[in-house]
């Protein structure tokens, strides 16, 4: 199992945002080059945690990016979910109408749900608030 590049890049996007000065906007090309992020790849990413309600656009010549919330509000489920989706680490975990053959009979759907609740909690838990302006 692994991060996708995408859900890792809108979490380096929120982290730098979460760094700025309150009131503070980000550009699509500060955030590129300070995040090391392709340009391109990022204004899709971007829009899609605009659309989400992690972020807040501001259109313009000196528009740009802020969080929606306070980041102590923002959690990484919050981010990956907004880029990739529910989370599910197995087909069985998104219930009786997943398509899985076995779903009623499966031996290891239990298993799945409870450790696909724990990575959950795990990323619920873990915000933005430290990586605000003069947080360590």
């Amino acid at each position: 199992m692994q991060l996708s590049r995408k859900a890792d890049y809108a979490l380096r996007a929120v982290r730098y945002l979460s760094s700025l000065p309150k009131g503070k906007l980000g550009s699509i090309n500060t955030i590129a080059q300070a995040e090391a992020i392709p340009r391109e790849f990022l204004a899709k990413i971007l829009k899609d945690l605009t659309r989400n309600g992690v972020l807040v656009s501001y259109q313009g010549v000196t528009g740009g990016y802020r969080l929606s919330k306070n980041p102590r509000d923002i959690s990484f489920l919050n981010v990956i979910e907004a880029i990739e989706g529910p989370l599910h680490i197995n087909l069985c975990t998104e219930g009786p109408n997943c398509g899985c053959e076995s779903y009623e009979t499966c031996q290891f759907r239990e298993f799945w749900l409870g450790q696909e609740k724990k990575i959950k909690q795990a990323l619920a838990k873990h915000s933005f608030n430290k990586y605000r302006t003069g947080k360590k």
